[in-house]
């Protein structure tokens, strides 16, 4: 059996940021992929460069 923990609190600080992401809501669903797609495609290269950076020695 599973317990279910409550949802951590999250305070963002930057209130550009949540301008944005209140801006983005309020986008139809497919452009609201699209920049999901586009951020989460930055996430990733991030991502990658750390592991490889953590992960690869020369």
């Amino acid at each position: 059996m599973r317990i279910k923990l409550p949802p951590k609190e999250i305070t963002i600080q930057d209130k550009a940021i949540v301008e944005q992401v209140n801006l983005i809501s309020q986008l139809d669903e497919k452009e609201k992929n699209v920049v999901y797609t586009i951020v989460e495609s930055f996430i990733s290269k991030k991502r990658f460069k750390d592991f490889v950076q953590e992960n690869i020695t020369l």
